[in-house]
């Protein structure tokens, strides 16, 4: 029987041999971070020692790490390797003093045990050449790459605690681990984010906000933002808001056959407890009237401040609607309305829970002249909820008095989901938010590695800080979600104790809308974020490279740009802000000045306002910030991106990630391909190496066909001895099935 490849196997196995009994007798040590080699040790042969041709110690090279690991390789015609088997097998827990016996075959069988071990996979590894590779399970020993305290450390490695800049395989390996890991991360959080809103939110606004708003006054006409005097309002209380906030029968009339579906708005949302009416005054004589004027005019209301706000009883009646409260009495917030901020204290009256004893207190209100000239605002607020959606919304209804005369209307709802956990995909939601935070503690740890690595040097990088941002604002997102949850609970209790009161949800709704704020800032600055991951080649880093080539310039243009911005601001502030509501402050007149960057502006009212000037204003802004100052920002921009681009196509091709995954596949089926071929030539042997067709394949026999085809003396021996269970050295027809079957199913 002949082989198609003795000779040059042969031929280089004894030229491995002689290379590898040579390198024996130095003594190595290789530990190194990321990479590691054998230590082999020169030692005095034993007198026991395997023959010659196999064992010997062979380094191969590293898939993860870029160093040498070791592992025995069975090449035929090695010479004095045992002693560095045993230096092998030593760090795997493996006595080499265990094969010493008086008894000689229990010395062999011992030496074959630790051969069969170590070319089985028990003891871990597997040998680079194809001569030691059998591809089915057999693997030699390697030790371990790193010791423990760095294994310990090993999910926290990045591109900061890693040295990547000169090895370009290792920086796209650690990358491609960083940016796996910040895609499950990504997700959780985006799934968390999404899971707080929905487009029932949406349609609820809308619904209440028609309903108290946009429904006129049956005598006035008018609807509430529309409201433009005290009357108004009393005609908007009166009627819309009675006839919003008590539905105390059905359309045709009829009554509720349960009185618990009273006060149901849209006979859905649940009117929580009672409504507050509320108002701020400011004391007369807060303003200085003209001399001209003194004997003409008595009294003088200035505009709201905290400093002329009236806090002394008016009226005829000792209750709450003619005394002050101060703000920590009402348990308030104060409010930032269109022309002025208030705070959360007043002159408060809560409404009943039926609409004829409301409306009657609304009456005594307006014969006792409640709203009068030291008034500045009044508000209404209210919670309803909605148990088909789960949703609460927060309403107020605010009507400003300004010092000129006149009224100010505007609207707060806020629609915020306040009790988090209740249907099956809420509980999902959860998982995720306890996902969200291990992934902040992962991240916690991971900065504090990299700070502790870098030092200084860890804040002059960009991502740094947007990570320590993202850091803290989830903390603080994660610490106010169980706040909110623990303080709705108790909120609820106490009104379901009591529903003539007036629950004040405000508080819990603002910092609810600013967690979704928060959240919603944080997913914003996470996406960001991905453009670290991406940049790891010429295509994904143009942006970034133009941006910060041609940031000297920008900045030069900037300081010119808003030098002319601003001072066309001001004159615009200056000649139309008495007639143009866009222009009415000077923080309005800049945002008017961007919308007509954006071909977003008026200029019929520019023209109605000044005949002359006001063309003559829009031409000269036209021209030089659109035409002149816009366009040298655009070509600043450009032609940066065309340097950057030049430079990113003339410098050499780097070791990028295509080339990478490239690299894996071609190994992967390399692997795949020798496993097969090895697999296949053991099965033709086992065809043709019962040489007498006694259905008994004999240890010889089975020796000399894989002899025949390049297979050295120890490969022969473990794989035969795996198989012969009944160690009679040989392989009747179950364990030869046993051998094919396996090979089979490799």
């Amino acid at each position: 029987m002949s082989s198609s490849r003795p000779s040059s196997s042969r031929a280089r196995a004894r030229a491995a041999a002689r290379s590898s009994t040579t390198a024996s007798t130095a003594s190595t040590s290789g530990l190194q971070q990321g990479s590691q080699t054998w230590s082999t040790v020169s030692e005095p042969p034993l007198a026991d020692a395997p023959p010659a041709g196999e064992l010997q110690t062979q380094p191969e090279k590293s898939e993860v790490s870029g160093g040498d690991i070791g592992g025995p390789v069975l090449i035929e015609g090695s010479e004095g390797c045992w002693p560095n088997f045993v230096k092998t097998v030593r760090g795997q827990g493996i006595q080499p003093g265990a094969h010493k016996s008086r008894n000689g075959k229990a010395e062999e069988g011992m030496r074959r045990r630790i051969e069969q071990e170590t070319l089985l996979g028990r003891i871990g590894g597997q040998s680079s050449t194809a001569e030691g590779r059998w591809g089915i399970g057999m693997a030699p020993p390697t030790e371990q790459r790193t010791s423990r305290s760095y294994s310990y450390l090993a999910i926290w490695r990045t591109n900061m605690t890693e040295d990547t800049k000169t090895n370009r395989e290792l920086y796209i390996k650690t990358t491609l681990r960083e940016l796996v890991i910040y895609c499950i991360f990504l997700a959780v959080l985006m799934i968390l984010s999404l899971g707080m809103t929905s487009t029932n939110m949406f349609y609820y606004t809308q619904a209440l906000s028609g309903l108290f708003t946009a429904t006129p006054a049956a005598d006035t006409q008018t609807p509430f933002t529309r409201i433009n005097s005290i009357p108004g309002w009393w005609s908007f209380a009166k009627g819309p808001l009675m006839d919003g906030l008590y539905w105390e029968s059905w359309y045709n009339s009829d009554n509720f056959s349960d009185p618990k579906e009273k006060n149901f708005i849209y006979y859905d949302n649940k009117l929580l407890g009672v409504p507050r009416i509320r108002q701020l005054r400011v004391r007369n004589n807060s303003c200085t009237v003209a001399d001209d004027f003194k004997d003409e005019i008595t009294f003088c209301h200035s505009s709201f401040s905290p400093g002329v706000e009236e806090k002394r009883p008016f009226g005829y009646m000792n209750s709450s609607a003619w005394n002050y409260s101060t703000e920590k009495q009402l348990d308030g917030r104060s409010f930032s309305g269109e022309i002025s901020s208030y705070p959360g204290s007043g002159y408060y009256v809560d409404l009943s829970r039926n609409k004829e004893d409301s409306t009657a207190q609304l009456n005594e209100l307006f014969t006792g002249l409640w709203i009068d000239r030291g008034t500045r605002v009044v508000f209404v607020d209210f919670t309803v909820y909605n148990a088909n959606i789960n949703l609460f919304c927060v309403v107020k209804l605010v009507l400003e008095l300004p010092a000129t005369g006149g009224a100010i209307p505007s609207s707060d709802f806020r629609t915020v989901k306040l009790l988090r956990y209740v249907e099956p995909k809420d509980y999902f939601v959860l998982v995720c938010e306890g996902i969200f935070m291990l992934f902040i503690c992962y991240y916690i740890v991971e900065e504090v590695i990299e700070i502790k690595r870098n030092k200084l040097d860890y804040f002059k990088t960009f991502w740094n800080w947007l990570d320590i941002i993202v850091i803290l604002v989830s903390l603080i997102c994660g610490g106010f979600n169980v706040y909110r949850t623990v303080t709705v609970g108790k909120k609820l209790q106490e009104l379901l104790q009591d529903e003539s009161r007036f629950p004040d949800f405000d508080f819990l709704s603002y910092w609810q809308q600013q967690f979704n704020n928060a959240i919603a800032f944080t997913l914003f600055l996470a996406w960001v974020k991905f453009f670290k991951y991406i940049s790891f080649n010429k295509t994904m880093t143009q942006l970034s490279s133009t941006l910060s080539a041609c940031a000297k310039d920008l900045m030069g243009f900037a300081v010119m740009f808003f030098i002319v911005f601003f001072a066309f601001a001001q004159l615009g502030y200056l000649i139309f802000g008495t007639q143009i509501k866009d222009f009415r402050e000077f923080h309005h007149s800049v945002f008017t000045l961007f919308r007509i960057i954006l071909g977003d502006f008026d200029f019929h009212q520019l023209e109605s306002a000044n005949r002359v000037l006001g063309p003559l204003f829009f031409l000269l802004y036209v021209f030089f910030v659109f035409f002149v100052l816009i366009n040298m920002f655009l070509a600043i921009i450009n032609d940066t991106y065309s340097e950057v681009k030049t430079d990113l196509a003339n410098q050499p091709n780097e070791f990028e990630m295509a080339d990478y995954f490239k690299e894996r596949a071609s190994k992967m089926l390399q692997k795949l391909n020798l496993k097969q071929e090895k697999i296949l030539d053991i099965q033709s042997a086992l065809k043709t190496a019962d040489m007498n067709d006694d259905k008994q394949l004999d240890f010889e026999e089975w020796r000399s066909e894989l002899k025949a085809r390049g297979y050295a003396d120890g490969e022969i021996e473990a794989l035969f001895s795996k198989y012969d269970q009944d160690g009679d050295r040989v392989l009747d027809e179950r364990e030869q099935r046993a051998m094919t079957s396996e090979l089979e199913g490799q």
